[in-house]
């Protein structure tokens, strides 16, 4: 069998390259890819040959080829259709943590079906759902909790849009880009520039992926308030303003990340499980589609990714489609 994948050779460029998946045994399924999902932050700063070197192991993604900084097959919003596998899952339509590939062999557990109802474009962003039920987590996020989001990305909205769905909660976005407004009010969210952002809140989140946004939801927050720092910034240094009357306001500043389940959930929960709840709060939702942008060919990505994924581009989750 053979197929084709994106990679990225070098900072900011793309190719389409042959790849020839393993035979596949009695435990895997063959999935012919439908579409996969661009994550803008972590594959640009992976464009950007951004990830540090201490990071290299622990940023690696499932199926991954290559090595950081280049060249590298990076990425890890798959759906498509198994066509080779066990009678009882032919034509299923999976999704899968696998870089962007035409086809490809998998462990029949690594495919995941999707819900009933969940369209299959919709579901590349179940990755980025994961990150934002990690968050809400990580947040402890309440009934009538006042709950500022700076960052009007895929990242944001979503986890807006998990918090909004408490009884009571009220949530804000707040993004420099007014553009990204209107789709925060399609969410039924409030929309704030920064400048705007008002003080006393319960819960403060990051996912801008700027120290800007991060003090922005430093001084939004109110006394004894916890703060989320959801954004990853590679490579970058972060200087924020901890004097003052920091420590006086008693804020916690904590992280989130995705990766790792929080240690209240691993009891009771692992990735399976928080990636079936993802996909069913997909389901539920069709207004997300509204994040996703720009259909691309996968022959036409090498030409059309570095744009899209620069600082500042309009786009929110690109989509590549496959023949």
């Amino acid at each position: 069998m053979t197929a084709q994948a994106l990679w990225t050779i070098s900072e900011n460029r793309f190719a389409v390259r042959d790849a020839s998946p393993a035979l596949a045994g009695p435990g895997d399924v063959v999935l012919r890819a439908l579409y996969s999902g661009i994550s803008r932050g972590t594959e640009g700063l992976v464009a950007r040959g951004a990830v540090p070197d201490s990071e290299h192991e622990r940023m690696r993604c499932p199926n991954q080829e290559g090595d950081f900084p280049f060249p590298v097959k990076y990425g890890y919003a798959l759906v498509g259709e198994i066509v080779q596998g066990p009678a009882s899952r032919i034509g299923q339509i999976c999704f899968a943590l696998h870089p962007h590939q035409t086809r490809t062999v998998l462990p029949a557990v690594a495919a995941h079906p999707l819900p009933e109802g969940l369209p299959a474009r919709r579901a590349v962003l179940a990755a980025n759902m994961e990150t934002a039920v990690n968050i809400a987590w990580d947040s402890g996020a309440g009934p009538g909790d006042r709950v500022l989001v700076v960052g009007a990305g895929v990242v944001g909205l979503l986890t807006a849009h998990v918090l909004s769905g408490i009884p009571g909660t009220e949530v804000a976005v707040a993004d420099i880009a007014p553009d990204r407004a209107e789709v925060a009010e399609a969410l039924g969210l409030a929309f704030l520039h920064p400048d705007q952002t008002p003080p006393d809140r319960d819960i403060a989140i990051n996912t801008s992926a700027s120290a800007a946004g991060l003090r922005c939801a430093l001084a939004s927050a109110g006394q004894g308030a916890r703060v989320v720092e959801a954004s990853w910034h590679g490579t970058a240094d972060v200087s924020l303003p901890l004097g003052g009357a920091f420590h006086a306001r008693r804020l916690a500043l904590v992280s989130s990340q995705v990766g790792d389940l929080p240690a209240d959930r691993k009891p009771r929960w692992n990735y399976a499980r928080r990636l079936g709840l993802a996909l069913r709060l997909l389901r539920d939702a069709p207004v997300l589609d509204r994040l996703l942008t720009h259909d691309i060919p996968l022959a036409d990505a090498p030409d059309r990714l570095p744009a899209l994924l620069a600082p500042g581009a309009d786009a929110l989750c690109p989509v590549l489609t496959y023949p």
